[in-house]
């Protein structure tokens, strides 16, 4: 039973990789841990751009405060929220670069992940 289930061609062929994927390399381990670090610098991107437009509200809302305590509380709030945010953002890589190198030997090993496959 076994050799004709060894000798049976495989049903489904062969499946390849996507082109997206296969243009980073031809490696799916080193392809998704592109992936990976494509998804984390976007996100890192996307904070400092939030913070951004955070600052400048709040910033506005400084100004148009005119005097009013809650107004200049309320804006101070908004910029100590988004240093704080910017803050937890460079803090996350900062730590993953000191786990990496402690746990893996290199600062970038959860940065630029590869991921190895199955033998």
């Amino acid at each position: 039973m076994q050799n004709l289930l060894a000798a049976a061609t495989n049903p489904f062929g062969v499946i390849s990789a996507p082109s997206e994927i296969s243009k980073f390399n031809s490696d799916p381990g080193v392809a998704i841990g592109q992936l990976i670090q494509l998804a984390i610098t976007v996100l890192i991107t996307v904070a400092g751009i939030y913070a951004l437009f955070n600052f400048i509200l709040a910033g506005y809302s400084f100004l148009s405060a005119e005097g009013d305590p809650k107004k200049i509380e309320g804006a101070w709030a908004k910029i100590w929220q988004s240093a704080l945010g910017l803050a937890i953002a460079a803090g996350a890589l900062v730590l993953a670069a000191i786990f990496g190198l402690l746990i893996f030997g290199s600062a970038t090993a959860l940065l630029n992940p590869t991921i190895s496959p199955i033998q």
